[in-house]
């Protein structure tokens, strides 16, 4: 099916683009009404694990606030409970796990196989959201990385300082990296029928890459994140989107991974990440999730700044620096989504 607005797909590439397209990181989510009303019902995972419930607040955005993508509702850690480590969302505490991982023998346990068939209800919805979005944008898909996945099943959920998991990877670097090498497995596989089931682009968190050095995250993190993207890559022809938060010491490794866009946190400047990594990938971000709390009038500005700070030219999609807040007014959400459809057509003349 030909997608009618295709211009988020096309910056991915680098393609010429008419302005600058944009979509928000947890747009699916509990500062809509629309999803609290749904949520009131239903408690998260079963959410998560229901494909009409989850394609129906994957298209939620797309019909509110008019985002150039949709991103399929699901969560990061299904992976690790389609690996055999299982886990509740106890409200306002987030994720727990029961068992957690700190022997050989426990990552021995664990299963990188089936995960396709574990996590069908995944690829059912992303069937579902695909037929009914019916090509008016495109779908993007997502996974955590496996270092993120492994600081949340050393640390059983989450932590402030990773203590776990960082002595993990002091203590027993062997297992560790075998346990890297596991998840990375189940990420290709998970990934892969996503994209089998219909997903036009595909982004990895690597929402705790940024708690490591640079010289761990380049041998605990960033390998594996390209091993995903190198082995897809042979397979698929889907743009891959790598935001790794805080790594900001490693851009240009970023953009030698084979990824399609390097997505960029509010604490540095696009300008700064387009120069290290040379026009080769398209770079997104990377507006301040709090921006969204400024007037009307600082919102404009911050925009027009943000927009300005990449300047003229292809490979840029507009987001925040991470995800957006609950207690945001979707009106804020809409005015933003609409100022960057307006004030981005001049630099793509």
């Amino acid at each position: 099916m030909k997608i009618k607005n295709d211009i988020f797909l096309k910056a991915c590439r680098r393609e010429k683009t008419e302005r600058t397209p944009v979509w928000i990181m947890r747009q699916a989510g509990r500062y809509l009404p629309e999803y609290r009303k749904i949520r009131e019902k239903y408690d998260f995972l079963t959410m998560v694990k229901t494909p009409e419930l989850a394609a129906e607040v994957t298209l939620q955005p797309v019909d509110i606030i008019g985002v150039d993508a949709a991103i399929i509702f699901s969560d990061i850690l299904v992976i690790p409970e389609a690996m055999g480590l299982p886990y509740k969302m106890e409200e306002k505490i987030g994720p727990l796990f029961e068992k957690t991982i700190s022997t050989r023998e426990d990552i021995d346990a664990l299963s990188a196989e089936g995960i396709a068939e574990k996590l069908s209800y995944v690829t059912s919805a992303v069937a579902l959201a695909k037929k009914e979005l019916a090509g008016r944008v495109p779908l993007i898909g997502f996974a955590g990385s496996p270092w993120t996945l492994l600081t949340y099943m050393v640390e059983g959920g989450g932590t402030k300082n990773f203590k776990k998991a960082k002595s993990f990877i002091f203590n027993a670097p062997e297992e560790a990296h075998l346990l890297l090498l596991k998840i990375t497995e189940a990420v290709i596989q998970y990934l892969s029928a996503k994209i089998e089931a219909g997903i036009d682009a595909y982004q990895i968190f690597d929402s705790w890459g940024g708690v490591l050095s640079k010289r761990h995250y380049l041998e605990f993190s960033l390998p594996y994140i390209e091993k995903i993207i190198m082995t897809i890559k042979k397979q698929f022809d889907t743009p891959s989107i790598i935001f790794s938060k805080g790594a900001n010491h490693s851009f240009k490794e970023m953009s030698e991974t084979g990824a399609s866009v390097i997505g960029v946190d509010w604490t540095t400047t696009l300008a700064e990440v387009r120069k290290i990594t040379g026009g080769e990938t398209a770079v997104q971000g990377n507006l301040d999730p709090i921006t969204l709390f400024a007037n009307d009038k600082v919102l404009e500005k911050e925009v027009e700044k943000t927009l300005a700070d990449y300047g003229n030219g292809e490979g840029h999609i507009f987001n925040l620096g991470h995800g957006i807040l609950p207690d945001v007014e979707p009106s804020k959400a809409r005015l933003l989504v609409e100022l960057v459809k307006e004030k981005s057509k001049k630099y793509h003349r």
